[in-house]
């Protein structure tokens, strides 16, 4: 892995206290800003606390739905934000076979694991390895998963690097195993272009470079099938409202309440991050494209979120008050051999890219 750089090598990233946890850990909020974005992240969870982009005025704000202190995101704040692993989404029946071998794993979603298990990435503490402004902003997280950690054979030494370019934001992750085990590593933001007080997001624009999607179960566990987008509300090759078919009765929207499917954008292996998504909020002229070298995107719109509880600005998160983007390897992967694989073995490196682009309308 790439190592940290020497201490005051260059200046520092702006960083201020972001609360402490019921059991006595500082949280610290870093914060990396350019002429076009700023981006506020926290060590809990390696989590994007805040994205300030600019809309067609120039004028910035917050597009991302969070909380103002680390106690909220243990209390409400849920994956809001945060890096996912070892393994994001689901694993049905909580467990995989490597090599012949049965590993039990952390079970926090019915019968299956969600987002690595009770205790994923998300809930822990990452170490800062790198955080300096110049010659870009750029913060490099590190955390080592212990041989055994929610059931997942190996340790595991992980890197995420968040880096400003000009007007995107890029998540690098690599990682390193001690013995053969899974790795689909992501994080899961929740946006609002129009602002986190906007409303909801099924008037923004979305057009999705995928012909396929996975269908799933009622647990929402993939079937093993890739169907047609064609003829489908999953068709979003063309520019449509988020919201023009999700009411309607179709089957694998009431699996997920809603959008909360993997689309296939790609099973190669691109050597450069390809385009997977944009998304446009008519009203705010705000525009947010991912590009990533990951095989799936897994669209939801919050359908889960009920009003319990508020974030920033007091604002109460309601169903659809964001879309989340998670760009990954392909949900519950070690079951279906026909799925891009998802096993990390000794002596290889896993690197995965995640690009956020804001760029103007």
């Amino acid at each position: 892995m790439d190592q940290s750089e020497a201490a005051g090598s260059s200046p520092a990233l702006a960083s201020q206290p972001f609360g402490q946890t019921s059991d006595a850990r500082a949280a610290t909020l870093y914060t990396l800003e350019n002429a076009r974005l700023r981006v506020c992240i926290t060590d809990f969870g390696g989590r994007m606390v805040r994205i300030e982009a600019p809309d067609r005025h120039d004028h910035r704000g917050d597009v991302l739905l969070g909380f103002d202190n680390v106690l909220a995101y243990v209390a409400n704040g849920g994956a809001f934000g945060a890096l996912l692993g070892r393994c994001a989404n689901r694993i049905a029946g909580a467990s995989v076979t490597i090599d012949g071998q049965t590993y039990q794993l952390s079970k926090n979603n019915g019968d299956a694991t969600l987002h690595g298990g009770a205790v994923g990435f998300d809930k822990v503490f990452w170490t800062v390895a790198t955080a300096e402004a110049e010659p870009v902003p750029r913060l490099v997280l590190t955390h080592v998963s212990a041989d055994g950690d929610q059931g997942f054979p190996g340790e595991v030494s992980i890197q995420a690097t968040y880096q400003l370019d000009e007007d995107a934001l890029s998540l690098s992750f690599q990682a390193r195993t001690s013995k053969s085990t899974v790795i689909n590593l992501s994080a899961h933001p929740y946006f609002n272009l129009a602002g986190t007080a906007g409303g909801d997001v099924l008037d923004h624009e979305v057009s999705i470079a995928a012909d396929t999607f996975l269908p799933t179960d009622a647990a929402q566990i993939p079937t093993g099938d890739l169907l047609p987008v064609a003829g489908t509300p999953f068709d979003f090759r063309q520019p449509s409202l988020l919201g023009a078919r999700i009411r309607q009765a179709d089957p694998h929207l009431f699996h997920g309440l809603g959008y909360d499917h993997c689309f296939v954008v790609g099973t190669d292996a691109p050597t450069t991050p390809r385009f997977a998504v944009r998304v446009r909020d008519p009203a705010s002229g705000r525009v947010l494209e991912v590009y990533t070298d990951q095989p799936g995107l897994q669209l939801y719109t919050g359908n889960k979120l009920t009003g319990a509880f508020a974030g920033h600005g007091g604002i109460i998160y309601r169903q659809s008050a964001g879309f989340a983007l998670e760009a990954q390897g392909f949900p519950d992967a070690p079951h279906h051999p026909n799925f891009p694989s998802t096993i990390l073995r000794p002596g290889e490196t896993y690197r995965r890219v995640i690009r956020y682009r804001f760029p103007a309308e």
